[in-house]
């Protein structure tokens, strides 16, 4: 894994350890050679993550709709600000420049971006890992409600076990080196009518 994207909060949450989690997994980015992309923001988790690589020595790719940019959130220190039209451009290219993708603690833009790649991936559209960073159990009541769609029969035990989870970053960087995706059949059939 040369590049890692990481989609979280824009804000720092209400527990410290948020905060502390996101500099660390971006330290540790940086120790494993492992670039960061993310929506290049100098504000909140997204900010902490960043500014972690940095301070690390580490290679920070910011991606931002020009709209953004003008509110002044920009992250000036990064080693590279690409600027985009929309949001769903900026989710394309930071697709097109990762090898994996890591959910931090945030809110419905987190989420949104987050299961649009998963659900990339479950349609064979990629093969990268897909993880969540489980800070002090944030994503516990998710994990349930995915466990809630496999028993009900809305999401095959295949595509549930795409997703990886960890509480520790170094266990979780393990989890998606060691990734194999799996192979997608032709989910979708047509009938004859």
């Amino acid at each position: 894994m040369k590049r890692i994207t990481v989609f979280c909060g824009s804000s720092f949450g209400t527990d410290d350890i948020f905060r502390s989690q996101a500099t660390a997994l971006g330290k540790m980015l940086a120790q494993q050679k492992i670039e960061l992309v993310y929506g290049g923001a100098k504000v909140g988790l997204m900010g902490a993550v960043a500014d972690g690589v940095l301070s690390g020595g580490g290679s920070v790719i910011g991606v931002l709709p020009h709209f953004l940019q003008s509110k002044e959130i920009a992250h000036e220190g990064l080693t590279e600000l690409i600027l985009v039209d929309s949001m769903h451009e900026r989710k394309t290219k930071m697709n097109e420049l990762c090898d994996g993708v890591i959910a931090l603690p945030g809110g419905f833009g987190t989420l949104e971006e987050f299961f649009e790649m998963l659900t990339w991936a479950q349609l064979g559209l990629h093969k990268k890992p897909i993880a969540l960073l489980n800070i002090a159990g944030f994503y516990d009541a998710m994990k349930t409600l995915i466990q809630v769609m496999a028993d009900k029969g809305f999401l095959k035990t295949v595509n549930q076990e795409m997703l990886l989870v960890s509480d520790d970053i170094g266990d979780l960087l393990t989890k998606m080196r060691n990734y194999v995706a799996p192979e997608v059949g032709k989910w979708i059939t047509k009938t004859k009518v």
